[in-house]
């Protein structure tokens, strides 16, 4: 049975979503700009509180990884980053996303082979390149410290 590409490719194109990128454009841009004035007012709210600048800032950071991995473990992060895509993704809502969601999905089959192992499964080279090319990084200074050349 031979099939009929021109069908095929009416049916693909059927069944294929359409996106208006200037929509998602758009509503990555507002998100990402929801997220970052959420961190600014927790940021502004910790330093009228009496905290340093470095205080307030971690802080920051904390309260929104947690509101995120909240979040995530109550299935509504998922809806936000499918709405606005990269707005929801780019900040470190997204990345802290990206390590509890495995950790929900592989829950089922234990704390350690479930959680434990899939919880770095898309964070996990991130953290691991990350921390890698600071060892390289600190070395390379180290070395032109050494000779005198920083």
């Amino acid at each position: 049975m031979e099939i009929n590409k021109e069908m095929y490719g009416a049916y693909v194109k059927q069944i294929t979503p359409t996106h208006n990128k200037w929509i998602n454009l758009l509503w990555a841009f507002v998100t990402g700009g929801m997220i970052c004035a959420a961190g600014q007012l927790l940021f502004n709210t910790f330093l009228s509180w009496g905290m340093e600048k470095e205080e307030a800032a971690a802080w920051e950071l904390l309260s929104l990884i947690a509101v995120s991995a909240l979040l995530t473990g109550l299935n509504i992060y998922q809806k936000i980053v499918k709405f606005a895509g990269a707005g929801a993704l780019v900040p470190i809502t997204g990345f802290a996303n990206s390590v509890a969601a495995p950790a929900m999905e592989f829950k089922a089959e234990g704390n350690v082979f479930g959680t434990g192992c899939k919880i770095f499964t898309i964070a996990g080279p991130v953290i691991l390149y990350g921390i890698f090319s600071s060892w390289i990084l600190g070395g390379v200074w180290c070395i032109l410290k050494y000779f005198g050349i920083y």
